[in-house]
């Protein structure tokens, strides 16, 4: 029998090496699949029920794949901002010491306070500057009043009012923010529609009435230094009372000029307010 040659003896070596279990993933086909197909192709030496539970399951793989895409997004209160900006940085800091500043003027906030005993007499003194208490007494005065530029600065100043009112009713409604002490408004804050702290409606109304008073009244020194003085007092009492942060009563006063300047700018005249005032007592007329 002839000697088989040894490059023959060394192929049949290698060939058995291949046949291998080991080895037999080097005999396949290559894939051009995605991974997924690859790894649930079924092993050599595996049985195939197993290879056929591998390969069932499909929506765990999918979920878990979907995971791995779309990472879960925390919470932007869980989320810390690592670069924060400066103007951030400043409003933070202004807002907390504002409502540091406010929560220790709160003085009168509640009878057990520190000044608990004088809460009464600062809750009047807030209630010289309330709206209900200005409109009416505007309508009282306007209606004893004989001459007309008396009824012309009275129409002006219930037009002012009125604007008043209405605005900081909205800015407030708009932003919506809760005083220091979290209390709850009166019967009377809902008439005019004081709820939220921002801005003060009492500072408003101070400033824009001690203005218009201080222009169209004569007065002496003595009584413009107390209107002054009143006006602030107003809106210093809400912040004791707990009512409002005092960049509230800032802004308050700052609107209250504003308004002011608005009712300068669009004055009535006196023809004008005798139309009003006329269409007013028509309309009441009609009552009795």
């Amino acid at each position: 029998m002839p000697a088989i040659p040894s490059s023959r003896s060394r192929t049949r070596d290698r060939n058995n090496v291949l046949s291998r279990p080991e080895f037999m993933s080097l005999n396949q086909p290559l894939w051009s699949g995605n991974s997924e197909s690859r790894g649930n192709s079924r092993r050599p030496g595996q049985p195939k029920h197993q290879a056929s539970q591998l390969c069932d399951p499909q929506e765990p793989t999918d979920s878990a794949n979907k995971d791995r895409k779309e990472p879960t997004k925390l919470p932007e209160e869980d989320c810390i901002q690592l670069n924060p900006s400066f103007k951030g940085i400043a409003m933070s800091s202004l807002l907390a010491i504002d409502i540091c500043l406010s929560k220790r003027l709160g003085v009168c906030a509640y009878t057990s306070s520190s000044w608990g005993t004088v809460r009464s007499m600062v809750t009047l003194l807030a209630f010289t500057g309330h709206g209900i208490t200005w409109i009416i007494g505007t309508i009282v005065c306007l209606t004893r009043s004989n001459t007309l530029a008396g009824q012309e600065v009275l129409v002006n100043l219930l037009l002012a009012l009125l604007l008043d009112v209405m605005t900081v009713a909205g800015v407030q409604k708009l932003i919506k923010r809760k005083g220091p002490w979290e209390m709850s408004p009166g019967f009377l804050d809902y008439c005019v529609m004081d709820v939220y702290s921002f801005p003060a409606a009492h500072a408003s109304r101070a400033a824009m009435v001690s203005k218009f008073l201080l222009s169209h009244l004569v007065l002496a020194v003595p009584l413009r230094i107390l209107l002054v003085l009143w006006a602030f007092l107003v809106g210093m009492s809400r912040v004791l009372l707990g009512r409002h942060h005092l960049t509230d009563m800032a802004c308050g006063f700052a609107l209250g000029l504003l308004h002011f300047s608005l009712v300068e700018t669009v004055w009535l005249s006196s023809s004008a307010c005798q139309t009003l005032i006329s269409i007013g007592t028509l309309s009441w007329s009609s009552f009795y």
